[in-house]
């Protein structure tokens, strides 16, 4: 019997020039009277965060700062912010000030100060034991400062497991923020790679959602079986659709003239929309393969982030295999694959090479490396980063076409190099 029902959820939504300067009006809302703020040192060093906190702080209520979230976080450096919050507390509301590593810690420390246990509870099966909470979650306001993550808009956390080389995930609807509070004026800082990194983690976000499997072709689900990521769906679609456009004619700009305010702005649209599409259709190959791309690095040091250790950007992870991966899911729906090229691109041509084509131009544009080779990897790295997808089989389920080992093989090598 095949699935007749999906389901669509969002936070709170407040977007605009200036939205972060309410945050104190947001909180007492919410009822908050002591507030954790999580971000990074790399945000903190902006200003904007220590803004923020007075600006809250003017409204009566007590703002902690946690300014260790570490980009691209780990199971280490979650436990960290878990420790120094348990310590600190207790909260009332939780606000998380950053890119998707800073509201993706938040996330964390709200799910495991609230509940019992420890991370590993919590993550993804096979890695973790994919337990759900058994509390109420505090209230959680995100405020992005990148333009890429839609981590403001999910119910996902993402993080590196240190002793197992592998990147993965808690998902749970509870860990979906109240509210989100989009200020494009925050994004001004980015740095030209990061730009071009969290763009095209938007990108793919509202391309993999777009194409994903559609929520009917899944078997019927009972209530209790049903997942925050429920396959393409008409409302999602909506959203996916319009964040392409706007890419279309923001994304070169914006990497190009960081301080073009219109085409920030474009792009924090772009992304809020793709969040709140790929938050509930959910992403697939490309995502899968992104997290053994990021855990396994050896060398590679992109220009703009930290450089106390080698990483690979999440957005560019995701990046690097999406040309190949979305060539391998032309034939499952061939129609979505063409409008969504001719979105970003109304002069793409026809077939399986359409969207490819475009994603590898735009790709070479923003100044991303040109495939895995350049970050590192080569044909012996195959079979392993193989591996490292194979155990995201929650994105995979979610591919308009299942891909075999062979098939994830193919992506690979076939992604060592573009152009």
């Amino acid at each position: 019997m095949s699935e007749s029902v999906f389901t669509y959820a969002a936070p709170g939504l407040k977007f605009g020039p200036g939205a972060a300067a309410e945050l104190g009006h947001d909180l007492r809302r919410l009822g908050a009277r002591r507030v954790l703020l999580v971000t990074d040192p790399g945000v903190a060093a902006t200003g904007h965060p220590a803004r923020i906190a007075e600006q809250v702080t003017s409204y009566g209520i007590s703002v902690t700062t946690y300014d260790g979230a570490r980009v691209e976080p780990t199971d280490a450096s979650l436990e960290q912010a878990i420790g120094f919050a348990r310590d600190a507390g207790p909260f009332d509301a939780i606000l998380a000030v950053g890119g998707g590593s800073s509201i993706d810690t938040a996330k964390a420390v709200n799910l495991l100060t609230t509940n019992p246990g420890e991370l590993m509870d919590y993550i993804n099966a096979p890695v973790g034991r994919a337990q759900a909470p058994t509390q109420p979650l505090l209230p959680l306001v995100a405020v992005p400062t990148t333009t890429g993550t839609g981590s403001e808009s999910t119910t996902i956390c993402v993080l590196d497991v240190l002793s197992l080389h592998v990147k993965t995930g808690i998902s749970h609807p509870a860990l979906r923020p109240t509210l989100a509070v989009v200020d494009p004026t925050l994004t001004m800082t980015q740095p030209t790679l990061v730009t071009a990194a969290a763009g095209m983690d938007i990108l793919c976000h509202a391309l993999e959602s777009y194409t994903a499997r559609w929520y009917a072709d899944f078997d019927a689900k009972t209530a209790e079986q049903r997942v925050p990521y429920c396959g393409a769906n008409p409302i999602a679609d909506l959203w996916s659709e319009k964040a392409l456009s706007l890419l279309a004619g923001a994304f070169r700009t914006a990497v190009r003239d960081g301080g073009d305010t219109a085409a920030r702005e474009q792009m924090a649209l772009a992304a809020t929309f793709a969040g709140l599409g790929f938050g509930n259709a959910g992403v697939h190959i490309p995502h899968a393969n992104a997290y053994p791309i990021a855990g396994r690095v050896r060398g590679y040091r992109p220009a703009g982030y930290p450089d106390d250790e080698p990483m690979v950007p999440h957005g560019m992870a995701v990046a690097l295999t999406s040309p190949e991966a979305f060539r391998f899911t032309f034939e499952a729906a061939p129609e979505r694959h063409l409008h969504a090229a001719r979105l970003l691109d109304p002069a793409a041509g026809d077939g399986p090479d359409a969207l490819p084509d475009v994603i590898a131009t735009l790709m070479r544009d923003i100044g991303l490396p040109s495939g895995l080779a350049e970050i590192g990897y080569g044909e012996a790295d195959v079979p392993d980063l193989v591996a490292g997808a194979l155990q995201q089989q929650r994105l995979l389920a979610t591919a308009p076409r299942s891909p075999t080992e062979e098939d994830l093989a193919a992506v690979f090598r076939e992604s060592m190099e573009h152009w």
